[in-house]
């Protein structure tokens, strides 16, 4: 599904006026995007594998194997996805994965670089997908592992967690309850 993205589209043309501003373009994602896609990945684990006994080559294996497996369940159970590779300037920078259901908007994955991380841009963009799934009147979801400190911006952002999915948590951000100001207290979290 396209949803209106050309192969090489500035944030601006699909209204996401917060990640052009923040210079981010976006473009699918190819057979060539996987060596980076996969830098990427390993990028997200590396503070994980840092307290392991292993060693540089068996942790490349299993960052390989991982960011494999990764993939093909994203594409196996996720067809309909935006599959995009983020850049900014001529470099890419991250990775967004949405899809869009008939009652929600679905974060599959959203990541930037180490260099890039902090710096606002996973915030502008997050805001961009708010907006977008307001207009459409759909709530949003995305699993955040426990201990991502991304954690901070959805709650921020108004995203609660509904689930725990043992090391994750399954958070929704719905329009209605962000602009009440509900907290995640106000809610009961279901248990794995």
């Amino acid at each position: 599904m396209t949803h209106g993205l050309s192969t090489d589209t500035a944030a601006a043309a699909f209204g996401w006026t917060r990640a052009a501003d923040a210079g981010l373009t976006f473009r699918r994602i190819t057979d060539a995007d996987l060596p980076f896609l996969a830098r990427l990945y390993a990028s997200t684990r590396t503070d994980e594998l840092a307290v392991t006994p292993w060693s540089a080559e068996q942790k490349a294996a299993f960052l390989a194997m991982q960011f494999q497996a990764q993939h093909a369940h994203y594409q196996q159970y996720y067809p309909t996805a935006d599959w995009l590779v983020t850049t900014r300037g001529k470099e890419d920078i991250g990775r967004l994965y949405v899809d869009r259901w008939p009652s929600e908007h679905c974060v599959i994955d959203i990541a930037f670089l180490p260099e890039h991380r902090g710096s606002g841009l996973g915030g502008a963009l997050m805001r961009d997908l708010l907006d977008e799934a307001a207009g459409a009147g759909k709530a949003v979801s995305i699993h955040v592992e426990k201990f991502n400190p991304a954690m901070r911006l959805y709650r921020r952002l108004g995203f609660l967690t509904e689930e725990d999915k043992g090391v994750y948590d399954l958070m929704r951000w719905r329009a209605a309850a962000a602009a009440s100001g509900k907290q995640a207290s106000d809610y009961q979290v279901k248990t794995a």
